[in-house]
């Protein structure tokens, strides 16, 4: 008969909790599914007296997450404390160098170490899976390395926080400004302990430079991710792209072009009656685009205690069952050197600007546009009731290089009041 898959569990928040309690709960299941029964040896977490709602009855306890690690009656490290450095780096090392296989939700230790580790697990033997830490309960990392391995990946695109799409869909529908809606989030306990790791797109960046790496076969390269996050987007901005057909999203998009590897997680206008478009609440959604396939798209919870710990059992029992893949789809000492694009891909975009009441004060604007190579498709004037009048246009595709010269142009005019937004429109 097999013997049981032992688990050593580091860090029992909510993510932990919910890993425990799937295993007490569905042990004939799991069993079942597993070929062969899965088993939680011991644990470790700061406290332990805090009440998480499970028992935590027949489980050793080990103060160090090292020491867990490397305990002879784990076979799987599930590293769940989160953190780049620190504890989780040093006990997910210990791990590879004992012979455990390691399952982590741990986004932003993979971003910034993915390589050294993958390579460290590679040299010893051993798997790294990491499910968990992209889009929460979605299967996107499954479905890039076996679904799709058949395709040549085009472009990567998604709403990959939850937080961020929460605020956007909820300053539309209730009419409320980035501020409120901020406070409303911070007070649900939606937002991150520092709040820009979410609102400032670092979060999602990390998970953006994660599946990067495994669509296009290349080192993981966070640094190469343009980031820019939604705390400048206006209530303005949301009624405004709504009226021209649109919605905004915080958006990651990567694509492998002539110029390099392009990663960027900033503000974009979908279509409102896209997939993302239509993306509401905290759902997260990854749209993977492949040459044989077309496009998928895959919508889901992106946190939250059952969709996380659902992606982390999917790792332990494909462990469970001796199915065995490089941590990026492809041996480490495969994966291509990155090559940051030196150019982004010429997209459409939205303009925003208000502009003094002066006679000539749009043919200036559409001028320096002109100048710089930028083709106007839409414009529009709203009613106003001050010297201001408010100006929306978009663009046909240009390239961003063109752009920033004409928004530098502009910032010499003496019509403009305030600088003019510009945000990216990503068809989908």
């Amino acid at each position: 008969m097999t013997a049981p898959l032992r688990l050593g569990i580091a860090g029992l928040g909510t993510v932990g909790t919910g890993v425990v309690k799937i295993v007490r709960q569905k042990a004939n299941l799991l069993a079942q599914r597993a070929g062969r029964a899965i088993e939680i040896t011991a644990v470790s977490a700061r406290s332990r007296d805090k009440d998480r709602g499970v028992s935590l009855s027949g489980y050793d306890w080990e103060d160090d997450p090292v020491k867990l690690a490397t305990r002879e009656d784990v076979d799987v490290f599930v590293e769940l404390m989160g953190g780049s450095d620190g504890p989780a780096k040093a006990a997910t090392e210990a791990a590879i160098a004992a012979g455990k296989d390691v399952v982590t939700a741990n986004k932003a230790l993979l971003a910034l170490h993915g390589n050294s580790l993958a390579q460290a697990a590679e040299n010893a033997g051993q798997v790294l899976r990491f499910e968990a830490a992209v889009a929460g309960g979605i299967p996107v990392i499954k479905s890039l390395t076996e679904g799709l391995a058949g395709n040549e990946i085009t472009r990567v695109m998604g709403v990959m926080n939850g937080t961020c799409n929460y605020i956007l869909t909820r300053m539309q529908s209730a009419g409320l400004p980035y501020d409120e809606v901020f406070e409303e989030a911070n007070q649900l306990g939606y937002l991150e302990a520092d709040p820009t790791l979410d609102v400032g797109g670092i979060d999602a960046g990390h998970k953006l430079a994660l599946l990067a790496s495994i669509a296009f076969g290349t080192q993981v390269d966070f640094d190469g991710v343009s980031l820019e996050g939604i705390q400048n987007i206006t209530i303005e901005d949301i009624h405004q792209a709504a009226d021209m057909g649109y919605r905004i999203k915080l958006l990651g998009v990567a694509r492998k072009t002539g110029r390099g590897l392009e990663q960027r997680m900033s503000p974009c206008l979908v279509p409102d009656t896209s997939p993302l478009g239509q993306l509401e609440g905290g759902t997260n959604m990854v749209v993977l685009e492949g040459d044989a396939v077309e496009q998928v798209v895959l919508r889901g919870p992106g946190a939250g205690m059952g969709p996380t710990a659902s992606a982390v059992m999917g790792d332990v029992i494909d462990i469970a069952r001796g199915f065995r893949i490089s941590t990026f789809g492809i041996p480490a000492s495969e994966l291509a050197e990155t090559s940051p694009a030196t150019a982004a891909t010429p997209v459409p975009y939205y303009l925003r600007m208000a502009l003094h009441d002066k006679p000539g004060a749009l043919a200036k604007v559409a001028t320096i546009l002109g100048n710089a190579g930028v083709s106007i498709d839409r414009m529009r004037q709203y009613r106003h009731d001050d010297e201001t009048a408010p100006v929306l246009i978009v663009t046909h595709k240009t390239a961003p290089a063109a752009l920033d010269e004409a928004l530098t142009e502009m910032t010499s005019l003496d019509v403009l009041a305030g600088a003019p937004v510009a945000l990216r429109i990503e068809s989908v």
